[in-house]
């Protein structure tokens, strides 16, 4: 039996198909929703789900949640008398899930599709295998959140071509993903998302009504205030989702503080939010060439959507009412247990197949050459851009940067940034060479990546056909997930002299942001843009700078107005 499981930063599930159709398994209490919460009693024991969560308030610091946003990094969290990492959090979970599945099915269960957000990154998602690991579960595929509440929303879908968008607001986690379906085939054209974005970020927005009424910032470092704090503004935002006004109301120390909140005040207060919703909404449609208009439904998909300004924002975005058929909470595992009778090739299920794409660009570093015959390394290459659907293998030749080199080494890197050192290492290869101008062929560089998340790099000499491979599987190298969003969206600030100053740092930034939206040819036109513009400021000549900074404006302006990919505005 393989089950399905949905490892959410808020609530956790676990499904499996049974008689023909996707079944929830209720936990030890009955519910299906399991909080994603470890604890520790006074005796030392683990406290797994709702029995951790009723610990938040009165024991903070011996109570991990909303961890899920850590996988994969080296932050670690102290229970009683030992540190536990993200990973390991989420095995208790996944080990809790997999007991109320046992117990369920009245069998062992060894094998799981568990679900990722779509914009979960490599280290992320070795993390999440490791975590299913040390549950004793063999991770059969990782599937992406908004796939699995498509296979969920069109498992019955059987008829004509029918695109729609999954819009995914989980509890930590925002994810969009653009798929077509026709006679059974469910077909991902692009994904994009936040993965510091979710339902707990509005939650925290309500709570800091509390400091901007009085509440003084000491009270921040009360973990134990905190968590009081937050459970109000969930209660709040809970109230506000069922229409009407809503109060927070706290109390620290010796004062009581109440707040009413009313929708268009949330919606206020919300704004930030909802603005960062749009970035990965325009990248997904622009890389998969569609247009609002074009959808024939939007999903929601995430226990967030529930929120009526999420609701009211969707449907100004894409000009529709988004389909709610399904259980918001629900969706992803029940697509978790159609891919697991997908994978147990149940004869229900013959009809239906699915593709999947990568999320993140793959590449190697090159050295470019400048206009004034100087090199300058770093500069990425990607060799598989983003979206491209999975498996996929993709050759490119790369030439040694002087004759004199004995060796070349080969840099593996994820991301959307130009230069490598803003993106994520994922190891490296050193190959040999013969220096001379013989070695002018260089060496082939072969990306291959499949439906399991692996990515294989085989490196050889076209001159002597020697060859070296690298499988990126291991995990080992763990990034923090605050750095990961830093360095996949970070503009690099090092240099000074023009470029510290306010307007071209500026320029500069929106130019990188429209350089990780676009692929192929458009991207490496504004490479060259930018490069050239880097350049110029590097002269310091403030004469050449002004006249190349209008330049440079209006070639960003000409490309933001090319929307041909773009959607529809609100």
């Amino acid at each position: 039996m393989i089950v399905g499981i949905d490892l959410g930063t808020t609530h956790s599930l676990v499904a499996a198909w049974l008689d023909g159709a996707p079944r929830l398994i209720p936990n030890a209490l009955g519910g299906v929703l399991t909080p994603s919460c470890v604890g520790v009693d006074e005796d030392g024991s683990i406290l797994v789900g709702e029995a951790a969560r009723e610990r938040l308030q009165t024991h903070p610091q011996q109570t991990a949640s909303l961890f899920k946003r850590y996988m994969g990094s080296s932050r670690s969290v102290r229970l009683g008398d030992r540190d536990y990492r993200a990973e390991e959090l989420s095995a208790l979970v996944l080990r809790s899930l997999k007991a109320d599945a046992e117990a369920f099915l009245g069998e062992p269960v060894t094998r799981a599709i568990v679900t990722v957000p779509a914009c979960f990154s490599d280290a992320q998602r070795k993390a999440t295998r490791w975590a299913g690991e040390l549950a004793g579960l063999k991770v059969e595929r990782l599937l992406n959140e908004p796939t699995a509440a498509a296979l969920a929303h069109g498992r019955h879908d059987t008829g004509s071509l029918a695109r729609f968008l999954v819009f995914d607001l989980g509890g930590g986690t925002f994810d969009v993903s653009i798929l077509e379906m026709f006679e059974g085939v469910v077909e991902v054209r692009a994904s994009a998302g936040d993965n510091m974005l979710g339902g707990e970020d509005f939650t925290r927005s309500i709570a800091d009504l509390a400091f901007a009424n009085g509440v003084p910032e000491a009270a921040r470092d009360d973990p134990r205030f905190m968590q009081r704090l937050v459970a109000s503004a969930e209660r709040a935002k809970r109230e506000l989702s069922a229409g009407g006004t809503a109060t927070l109301d706290v109390r620290y120390e010796d004062r009581s503080t109440r707040v009413a909140i009313d929708a268009a005040a949330f919606e206020k207060l919300a704004q930030p939010l909802l603005n960062r919703l749009w970035r990965p909404i325009e990248r997904a449609m622009r890389d998969a060439r569609i247009r609002a208009a074009d959808l024939d439904s939007v999903v929601l998909a995430g226990g967030a959507t529930r929120m009526p300004v999420i609701r009211a924002l969707a449907t100004r975005m894409f000009g529709r009412f988004p389909a709610v058929g399904h259980n918001p909470d629900q969706v992803v595992a029940m697509g978790a247990a159609v891919q697991a009778g997908m994978k147990m090739k149940d004869k229900a299920l013959d009809e239906m197949v699915m593709t999947d794409v990568c999320a993140y660009t793959v590449g190697t570093d090159v050295v470019r050459q400048l206009d004034d015959g100087s090199q300058a390394p770093g500069f990425f290459v990607p060799v598989i851009q983003r979206n491209t659907a999975v498996p996929v293998s993709r050759v490119e030749r790369f030439s040694p940067a002087t004759p004199e080199q004995k060796q070349i080494r080969i840099g593996i890197y994820q991301g959307e940034s130009r230069m490598v050192r803003d993106n994520i290492t994922l190891g490296e290869l050193t190959i040999p060479i013969l220096p001379g101008p013989g070695h002018g062929d260089g060496v082939d560089v072969r990306f291959t990546y499949d439906v399991n998340d692996l990515l294989e790099v085989e490196v050889s000499v076209v001159a002597s056909g020697e060859v070296r491979r690298l499988v990126i599987e291991s995990g080992e190298a763990h990034m923090p997930a605050e750095e990961i969003a830093r360095r996949l969206q970070a503009l690099s600030i090092l240099k000074i002299h023009p470029r510290d100053t306010l307007e071209y740092r500026t320029l500069l930034a929106r130019a990188e942001r429209l350089y990780e939206q676009f692929l192929g040819e458009p991207r490496e036109r504004l490479g060259r843009v930018i490069l050239r513009f880097e350049q110029v400021l590097a002269t310091q000549d403030q004469r050449l700078i002004v006249r190349d900074a209008v330049a440079f404006r209006e070639s960003l302006q000409a490309i933001e107005r090319d929307d041909r990919f773009a959607p529809d505005p609100a």
